[in-house]
């Protein structure tokens, strides 16, 4: 298994495939490629299932086991469920997805070889719904939770991002969860330096403090030093990554753009490496590359001064490196 300068292990890959999307989400920063929201055309430009398989096969080879499947909305590509079934069986495969296309689908994507599923749900409440994801697909989205459910890829897990539009739901979404077993909440820190809607925040610390009281108990995973807390029959996880080193010490994924670029990092867009072709030789050289050249967003490439972070001028057009 490959690991950077800073001994972190590569033993996940995340890989969008495509940046259309049936929703238009106001926070949406889709995979940390700046704002490319909204319905989008189908693009040439987006990786084959071919180049997918390929890619994957590269890296099973250096220990990766895991690959989550992103976009964009993923399920508007009609191969996704070729893609997973030829996925290498040494791989954990996982979806985030907005549920909409899990109706029809959920069973076959199961039968593929997915394992589990991500959902995003910012409200309960089919107008506060209607109003983050401009869209009116509430009830196909929660038809979606139940095909889940029903084609045994639990738990699901429901994805909120908390900001000023949706922190009033929160508490109804954490009993949402506490009342129904098979489903889990991530609740996700909204992200205002890729969304550039800085007024949007709240502190993350609140909901942390909230949950800590409300929780019948609650555990801290190795992976980011992520709390969990659990109320009820449901189990809840906030991903804080704003100003986390703890978090970005404990990455442990390269990303891959819907265009075949390798991105060691999902708050930076200039560490972008082409696989080409797609040969098997390039894909393996440039995903050493993407791998050495990883550094820590939070307390290597930005670094605090005061109060304040700031770009370490050490990363900036850094030359490239092969270990």
């Amino acid at each position: 298994m490959l690991e950077d300068d800073f001994g972190r292990e590569v033993s996940g890959v995340r890989v969008s495939l495509t940046d259309r999307c049936n929703f238009d989400c106001v926070y949406c920063h889709n995979e940390g490629l700046g704002d490319t929201r909204g319905p989008m055309d189908a693009q040439d430009d987006e990786m084959t299932a071919d180049e997918v398989v390929r890619f994957l096969e590269v890296v099973s080879e250096f220990g990766v086991g895991k690959v989550k499947f992103t976009g964009g909305e993923p399920m508007l590509r009609g191969d996704l469920e070729e893609i997973i079934e030829r996925t290498p069986d040494s791989m954990e495969v996982s979806l985030t997805t907005n549920g909409t296309f899990l109706p029809g689908r959920a069973e076959a994507l199961k039968e593929a070889g997915l394992e589990r599923v991500n959902v995003s749900q910012d409200a309960l409440d089919p107008d506060a719904f209607a109003e983050i994801t401009q869209s009116g697909a509430y009830d196909k989205v929660i038809e979606g939770v139940e095909a889940a459910l029903d084609a045994g890829l639990d738990p699901v897990k429901l994805n909120m991002v908390v900001f000023e539009h949706t922190a009033g739901y929160v508490e109804g979404m954490v009993d949402h969860v506490a009342e129904n077993p098979g489903l889990q909440l991530q609740l996700i820190e909204y992200m205002p330096e890729l969304t550039g809607r800085p007024e949007w925040n709240i502190d993350i610390e609140r909901v942390h403090n909230w949950l800590e009281e409300k929780a019948d108990r609650v555990e801290t995973r190795d992976m980011h030093n992520r709390r969990r807390y659990y109320v009820g029959e449901g189990m809840v996880e906030i991903v804080d990554p704003v100003e986390n080193p703890h978090f970005c010490a404990n990455c442990h994924r390269v990303r891959v753009t819907h265009e075949g670029y390798l991105k060691g990092c999902l708050n930076r867009n200039d560490d972008l490496r082409s696989m080409g072709e797609m040969t098997r030789d390039e894909i393996r050289e440039t995903f050493r590359e993407t791998v050495a050249n990883r550094v820590p967003y939070y307390g290597e490439y930005m670094v605090k001064e005061g109060d304040e972070w700031v770009v370490n001028d050490e990363y900036i057009d850094a030359p490239v490196t092969t270990s």
